[in-house]
């Protein structure tokens, strides 16, 4: 097979118009050229790729199989190249053409999703990939480099992250609208006697406490339902149980979630947040536009 030749894209894009015209008169218009030049680029062209990509009949051009999947493949090309247009742009003013953004569960329905919004309303071109684990998780996945910035629960550690607190919030009680303890003004621990738990099922910093204050003050409960954290206030509108939860995760679901009633519990226990990002990542533009885009406190803070 003798070697393959595309030395310039000039070529490619006279071949292109000249398939969508039609004619190289017609192609020879549209590009500002003569004639001949269409001519004399399509004959190298077909000499480089070592194929006929017309056939000539009585001074027309009839395209080929051959020239119809070539034109696939540049109009692919082309929007390659806007892409990486709007990369380069991106790159000159933040410094990034994207940005990889993982999330506890916490802040991930609905805080996050505010900031990548208001991220975008500056530059619609940025592309912006998002994904919700839990908080060890984003501390490993931030430190290998699958991701640019992270939100976790704290507190973690890692040696080679930044650590920054963003805000700090109470926990709440979600309560089935109908279940009897919905017209307190607050719930209190030993309001868990004989209730059912709704809970998640993965390390939670809630669930730690409240388990422990149960224990500490020798309250049986009915029992409880271990569940992932975007399902536990679906259980709770079900009248499976009470859970307690951030009131960030709490308020967001009740935004969409009908059947639920939010109420203080006492005594009370926090959750603090915080953003994670390397080290050398400290000074880059793009950690600087997502500070800039935080939220200074969740809305669920100025109810």
């Amino acid at each position: 097979m003798s070697e393959l030749h595309l030395n310039s894209l000039k070529s490619l894009i006279v071949f292109k118009t000249l398939f969508e015209s039609g004619t190289a008169t017609r192609a020879a218009r549209e590009l500002g050229i003569t004639q001949s030049g269409v001519s004399r680029s399509l004959a190298q062209l077909e000499e480089n790729i070592g194929m006929a990509l017309f056939m000539r009949h009585k001074n027309r051009l009839i395209a080929l199989p051959e020239a119809e999947e070539l034109y696939q493949e540049i109009m692919e090309l082309m929007g390659n190249l806007d892409e990486m247009k709007h990369t380069i742009v991106a790159l000159r003013e933040f410094g990034a053409s994207r940005m990889r953004l993982v999330s506890a569960p916490a802040l991930g329905f609905a805080y996050i999703p505010q900031v990548i919004a208001s991220i975008l309303r500056i530059n619609p071109k940025y592309s912006i990939y998002f994904d919700i684990m839990p908080s060890p998780d984003v501390v490993r996945a931030v430190e290998s480099g699958h991701f640019d910035a992270g939100f976790v629960t704290l507190p973690v550690t890692s040696e080679r992250l930044i650590i920054e607190e963003l805000f700090t919030v109470e926990a709440v009680c979600m309560i089935p609208a109908n279940h009897p303890l919905a017209a307190a003004d607050h719930i209190e621990i030993t309001d868990l006697k004989n209730q059912h738990l709704v809970i998640p099922n993965q390390p939670n910093l809630a669930a730690d406490q409240v388990l422990r204050l149960i224990s500490q003050n020798k309250i049986r409960i009915s029992g409880k339902t271990e569940a992932n954290i975007a399902a536990i206030c679906s259980l709770v509108a079900n009248g499976v149980g009470i859970s307690l939860i951030n009131p960030i995760t709490a308020y967001d679901t009740v935004a969409v979630q009908r059947g639920i009633v939010i109420k203080p519990f006492r005594p009370a226990f926090h959750y603090s947040f915080g953003l994670i990002y390397k080290r050398s990542w400290s000074d880059t533009q793009l950690i600087k536009l997502l500070k800039e885009n935080l939220p200074k406190t969740p809305d669920c803070l100025e109810r």
